[in-house]
């Protein structure tokens, strides 16, 4: 398990700019991923990022990536996306090419870079992927790790594969408004419900504007005894 340390080193919004990744400016991301990064400063972290930017552009992209590289001094960067950015490939940030819903390739990016401790999705943002990807890289993750699920927004976007409906259940935002009843699956009323793999092992949901930190760990405290 890895241990915490304060973190001394320069801002993430800084890195951002600096990198010019558009997790801040176009979005406001930076200060969040700071304060729920914290524990991880100056720790030998696997972090992989879905989604490298640049499209289908040769040679574009990445800035995220090189931000992640110098925040974490000691960490390790893994990138997928479904264009080549190998053109990103240096010490410390290996890049693999394919579909985020591909769950072989998948597997074999985790099997690649040893034990996950961070996952962000910034990927395809289409529901549909965004839980398939999670469904396969959530059980991989390090207990005591985070997943990260960005730009939500298109939850609520059909042409995104979302619903103007938000009480339709394949949204992104659906999913993870389960996750969070799943956080008290112990105090569901009946003997017949049997826990899922992530009621047992969320433990934490942490919801910002379009932005979502899931934390792994153990959810197991006991009932309620007014249940």
């Amino acid at each position: 398990k890895l241990e915490a340390k304060a973190d001394s080193r320069t801002s993430l919004t800084v890195l951002a700019q600096q990198f010019e990744t558009d997790k801040w400016g176009v979005h406001r991301y930076t200060p969040h991923y700071e304060h729920q990064f914290a524990r991880f400063a100056d720790q030998p972290v696997n972090l992989l990022e879905i989604g490298i930017g640049g499209y289908e552009h040769s040679g574009e992209g990445g800035g995220s990536l090189l931000m992640w590289k110098s925040h974490f001094p000691k960490g390790n960067i893994f990138g997928l996306d479904i264009h080549d950015k190998s053109f990103m490939d240096q010490e410390r940030v290996k890049t693999f090419t394919g579909d985020q819903s591909d769950e072989a390739m998948l597997r074999k990016i985790a099997a690649e870079a040893g034990l996950l401790h961070i996952v962000i999705d910034d990927g395809s943002h289409r529901p549909a992927d965004v839980i398939k990807t999670f469904s396969v890289l959530f059980p991989l993750l390090a207990l005591d790790g985070i997943y990260v699920i960005e730009d939500t927004q298109t939850s609520y976007w059909p042409s995104w594969g979302g619903a103007h409906n938000t009480k339709a259940r394949w949204t992104t935002m659906a999913f993870v408004k389960r996750l969070i009843d799943g956080l008290n699956y112990e105090e569901f009323v009946g003997d017949s419900y049997t826990p899922s793999y992530t009621d047992l092992n969320v433990a934490q949901v942490t919801c910002y504007h379009n932005l979502v930190f899931i934390q792994k760990g153990e959810n197991k405290e006991g009932v309620s005894p007014s249940k």
